[in-house]
């Protein structure tokens, strides 16, 4: 399966939605250059060119200024509620507009459904070339022929800030001693029987309140909690069905203790700056790491186990 970059799969879906709007709406544009200006013969056009603009919800005109001069046409008929709105202020009307005079916008929030949706407009001109006004189709996302490509996670290093807040007042904390570290050995025990032989593959380790919550290859939609006292007992792998490590894991499972040793390790770091939170999901490879002053990593495994506590201290 090909996997594109967040970027790539939304700039290939717009190249295709511009590719079936901009036509229709061209000629939805040169339609009602001849009638603009009259709100009933505007909606009787509309109303003949909306089943050519494919997943249109509405289609409407609207002058220079941006003000509605016809009502909203959908398939079903006409809607009135919004002849004389001032869309000017909308994010489809204050976008820079193209030589061509189409333009499909950014996917916004609706006003009305508040949900995702774009919009798409197309400049009208009378036969001596003036600008008349503009063409509008709006669109729900969710209506929308989008291929859903499979994205690829970012695999590089990424780090995230944290809160303002906490990261002013962090030298006026220390690491509290929590029971999972009184008890670490044990729960990173725990941990690696289960991510290796009873099919845990992501785990969320919260050290500063002594809980996990984690997720389990044979019902990976939902996510279960592990409290201190599950934590610290061996026996709770008892209740986990014995699987094999899926083939699939970029993760091997011999690096699994290595890793839960670098959170162990960079729990107790420093009295200062100290972990709070460390994650590990063994398909996609990435450990998460969240620290005292509230900042966020995202680091892929094998880098992860290059870098030493000292690269953290400057790190954090």
């Amino acid at each position: 399966m090909v996997k594109n970059s967040l970027e790539e799969v939304v700039a290939r879906q717009r190249a295709e939605l511009k590719r079936l709007l901009e036509d229709p709406l061209r000629r939805a544009a040169r339609a009602c250059a001849a009638v603009w200006g009259d709100r009933e013969a505007l909606d009787e056009v509309l109303g003949r060119m909306i089943s050519t603009v494919l997943y249109c919800r509405y289609l409407y005109a609207v002058d220079t200024n941006g003000v509605q001069i016809s009502d909203n046409v959908s398939r079903r008929g006409v809607v009135e509620a919004d002849f004389g709105r001032d869309r000017s202020h909308r994010p489809y009307m204050r976008e820079a507009q193209p030589a061509s005079g189409f333009l499909l916008s950014r996917a916004y929030i609706t006003l009305r459904e508040r949900r995702p949706g774009l919009t798409a407009i197309q400049l009208v001109r009378d036969e001596a070339g003036k600008a008349l006004g503009f063409v509008g189709a709006d669109f729900f996302l969710h209506d929308l022929p989008l291929t859903r490509q499979s994205i690829d996670e970012q695999t590089q290093w990424r780090q995230m800030r944290g809160d303002p807040a906490i990261r002013g007042a962090v030298f006026h904390q220390t690491r509290t001693e929590s029971e999972m570290d009184r008890n670490i050995d044990t729960v990173l025990g725990v941990v690696e029987e289960l991510m290796v032989d009873h099919g845990m593959h992501h785990i969320m380790l919260h050290f500063s309140s002594s809980r996990a919550v984690y997720w389990t290859v044979d019902d990976p939609f939902r996510y279960r909690l592990l409290d201190i006292k599950a934590l610290t007992s061996p026996d709770i792998c008892l209740a986990f069905r014995k699987q094999p490590y899926p083939s699939n894991a970029l993760v091997p499972k011999e690096r699994i203790r290595a890793i839960l040793d670098g959170l162990r390790a960079l729990r107790f770091v420093d009295e200062t700056f100290y972990l709070r939170t460390g994650t590990l999901n063994i398909f996609n490879g990435i450990v998460a790491l969240t620290f005292s002053c509230d900042g966020s990593h995202y680091v892929p495994y094998d880098e992860f186990l290059k870098m030493d506590v000292a690269f953290w201290l400057g790190a954090v």
